[in-house]
């Protein structure tokens, strides 16, 4: 979210007190040190002073800090860096330090980025930007506590500064404290009417809250300012602004169960993308749930009552081959789903006794603490997509939505897929449009307001039929091949709530069928997924400690999370 600049006036000034430099005082130096010259022009006009070489300690410093701004009004964030580093060895300045570490955070740097903040702070006096721009570094950082601490001091300073409650309000909402945050970004747009980012984050906390119509009559508020007022500073595009706010309000549409409007704003944001490369992480997002409203069969009711609410003791029915599958009964929001999928009986690749009764087990634990369960027991391609995309279409107005999947996987040229029972792995074109992609699924399910837990007890492997015979017992199909670390938790349109993606053994590694029933990553899970107060990763941690004891180091379940608090699948 937007950073501030600390411009120091008063240099400009100090650097034309010697009246002999004439071309640089007449020509090269207004465009150089004004604020609103072109970055382009700024650039050009310091890069001649400075080849001047007249110009020695604090003036040069000066200098170099206005062709840093220039190069941050392009976004070239590595010669900010660069000659704001030169700047502060000639002569050291809040506003230096501040430029440098705005730098830092743009480029994902956010613990030197702190550093230059608090460095900025010690040189004095306190600024409210400079508490901002360190907020905004604690909260890359996830430490939303420090981070709600910095917008309070850059408030106390400011109290008309919209941006700071806007993201002090957007800490809040990280941590839960949707009432909070909904008062923080009232208070933004009390200041300001004219911005669109608050109203997008407001978008954001009704949707969380439920409230469909509120979301909307929002999202589309945010949308006319951009439209009718682009944003022109340089950290906040209007391609990007608008597309946030379009893929929020059809995030609400969807939920609402207006798939025609939302299948309308899907297809606005993917045109916008496809006219910036700079927004092509929103592209996978906004083609997934696109296909999903428009496929959609009916609205999903507003009345209709929650699954959650029917008694544990009647499953849902298994789903086996390629059968006719019923779509899931529609989520009222609050509601925690799981899609479990387990595939052994595969028809041209070596069969895996395990996965079905994995995923019965897993599913069993689940229902037992109050999801509803979407579960397919050896599925083809056609049924496995369908209840896949039946899932996601339902899960809009989940809180949580767990995914677990036991079976064959592999990678392909960095891609993770899952495997259905009836793909015949050969070498040729077009292998993967046979397999469920799992980015599919991860775009699919990145939301703001969402928590997402996903599960995989498979490896992916270099999918050649002859290798499958030497495959083993064990879940690869070629065990050099292992597991692919996913390149992102969830950060496409909407920079996810919170995801955490567990596989059954590290990358690199292979997950074992095991001896008994059930593998000994799913084993592990079905027994401790279900304790009460056990927070996920905890959970998964006695998962691993007994993953590893069970198969005498053979096999380190791995996990990675980009969860934005505690979570707690099973209540206290």
């Amino acid at each position: 979210m937007r950073r501030l600049l600390l411009l120091p006036v008063f240099l400009v000034a100090l650097v034309w007190c010697a009246p002999a430099y004439a071309q640089a005082r007449n020509q090269l130096g207004p465009l150089c040190t004004t604020e609103t010259t072109p970055a382009d022009q700024m650039v050009d006009a310091c890069t001649k002073i400075i080849a001047l070489k007249v110009f020695k300690g604090e003036q040069l410093a000066t200098i170099y800090f206005w062709r840093a701004v220039g190069w941050n009004k392009k976004g070239d964030y590595t010669k900010v860096i660069t000659d704001a580093t030169e700047a502060i060895r000639l002569q050291p300045s809040q506003a230096v330090y501040n430029l440098r570490g705005s730098a830092y955070y743009d480029k994902g740097d956010y613990d030197i980025a702190i550093a230059d903040f608090d460095d900025a702070l010690k040189l004095g006096p306190p600024s409210g930007i400079i508490f901002h721009n360190r907020g905004n570094a604690w909260r890359g950082k996830r430490d939303y506590a420090k981070a709600i601490a910095d917008y309070d001091m850059s408030i106390k300073s400011d109290p008309k500064s919209a941006f700071s409650f806007q993201n002090r309000g957007i800490s809040k909402e990280a941590l839960g404290d949707l009432d909070g945050a909904l008062a923080d970004i009232n208070q933004a747009i009390r200041l300001d009417p004219s911005l669109p980012q608050p109203l997008i984050n407001r978008t954001s906390i009704w949707r969380a809250k439920g409230d469909f119509d509120r979301a909307i009559a929002d999202g589309s508020e945010a949308i006319r300012l951009v439209k009718d007022k682009p944003p022109v500073n340089i950290m906040t595009p209007p391609n990007s602004v608008l597309i946030s706010g379009y893929t929020h309000r059809a995030l609400a549409y969807e939920a609402k169960g207006d798939y025609a409007r939302a299948r309308d704003d899907y297809k606005a944001t993917l045109a916008i993308v496809a006219s910036d490369a700079g927004s092509k992480a929103n592209q996978a997002t906004a083609k997934v749930r696109l296909s999903l409203v428009t496929d959609a069969a009916a609205p999903i009711p507003r009345d209709a009552p929650s699954p959650a609410t029917q008694p544990a003791a009647s499953p849902a029915p298994q789903q086996t081959g390629a059968a006719p599958l019923p779509s899931p009964a529609p989520a009222v929001r609050g509601t925690r789903m799981a899609l479990i999928i387990g595939n052994g009986a595969y028809a041209h690749v070596k069969a895996l006794p395990n996965p079905p009764n994995d995923a019965r087990a897993v599913a069993k634990s689940l229902r037992d603490i109050g999801f509803t369960v979407s579960e397919g027991i050896d599925l083809d391609r056609a049924a496995m997509q369908k209840m896949t995309r039946d899932f996601l279409r339902a899960a809009a107005r989940a809180q949580v939505a767990l995914v677990y999947y036991a079976g064959h996987g592999v990678q392909v040229d960095g891609r993770n897929y899952l495997i259905p029972v009836d793909v015949e792995l050969k070498p040729g074109t077009g292998m993967t449009e046979a397999m469920i992609d799992m980015d599919t699924i991860m775009a699919g399910l990145d939301d703001q307001v969402r928590t997402n837990i996903l599960i995989f007890d498979a490896c992916r492997n270099n999918p050649m039929a002859q290798q499958v015979a030497n495959a083993g017992t064990n879940r690869g199909i070629e065990g050099a091949s292992g597991l692919a670390a996913p390149t992102s938790l969830g950060a496409g349109a909407t920079l996810g709530a919170g995801t955490l993606i567990a596989f059954a053994t590290a990358p690199g590694q292979v997950a074992l069928d095991g001896e008994g029933a059930n593998s000994p990553f799913s084993a592990a899970l079905s027994r401790h997924i279900g304790t009460p107060g056990l927070e996920v990763q905890q959970m998964l941690t006695r998962v691993r400690a007994e993953v590893v004891s069970s198969t005498k180091n053979k096999q380190v379940p791995w996990s990675n999370s980009s969860l934005l608090g505690e979570v707690y699948l099973a209540e206290k």
